[in-house]
């Protein structure tokens, strides 16, 4: 049985340790490999991968990455990056026809790539919040605190309803594309 063959066959059976996934994600070149994936459909080019990689590091367009800064990127890809990110079956790697290609611990490690901007609530506190005055409110109905119980509590319910599904629509619409690539750049168009 070959190496690859092997490697393929534990890297879908089981899952990533912790360890193995921050491992992979303390490096930025492997956080961008991993945002380019995502961001493509089908099997990739080395050269276009280490084309996108350089132009993220070094904050211009694709355009405009000299070939010195590409061939930098280029070979620590070839040689380091790309090789122990198949290993752990997070992408299958081909080194002889330069291509990179999803796997199906890509799609699960792309969770970690989304952010939350500093200026942001964090939404877990957010959700949180939420819930713990919703059960406050259903308690403090169960107990029949006046003027709480002015309201009927289908009211309540629905108030509650619509303020969560608001909610959770919002934090949706907006952090549908906010991800590492993303967040880069509008961190770097708001420092223009």
């Amino acid at each position: 049985m070959s190496k690859q063959v092997e490697r393929s066959e534990s890297a879908t059976d089981n899952d990533l340790s912790k360890g193995e996934i921050f491992d992979v994600l303390q490096n930025e070149r492997r956080r961008y490999t991993l945002q380019y994936l995502r961001e493509h459909d089908g099997p990739v080019q080395l050269g276009d991968l280490a084309s996108h990689v350089a132009a993220q590091e070094y904050d211009c367009p694709n355009t405009e990455v000299t070939s010195a800064q590409r061939k930098r990127v280029y070979t620590t890809l070839q040689q380091s990056h790309l090789p122990r990110m198949d290993e752990t079956g997070i992408i299958d790697y081909d080194d002889e026809n330069g291509t990179i290609s999803k796997t199906a611990h890509t799609e699960e490690l792309t969770v970690y790539l989304e952010i939350v901007p500093g200026s942001e609530f964090p939404w877990r506190e957010y959700y949180l919040s939420l819930g713990a005055v919703s059960l406050a409110v259903v308690t403090i109905l169960w107990v029949g605190v006046y003027p709480f119980t002015a309201i009927p509590p289908l009211v309540w319910a629905t108030l509650i309803a619509v303020v969560l599904s608001v909610s959770a629509g919002y934090h949706t619409y907006a952090g549908r594309e906010m991800t590492l690539t993303e967040y880069v750049a509008q961190e770097a168009e708001s420092d223009n």
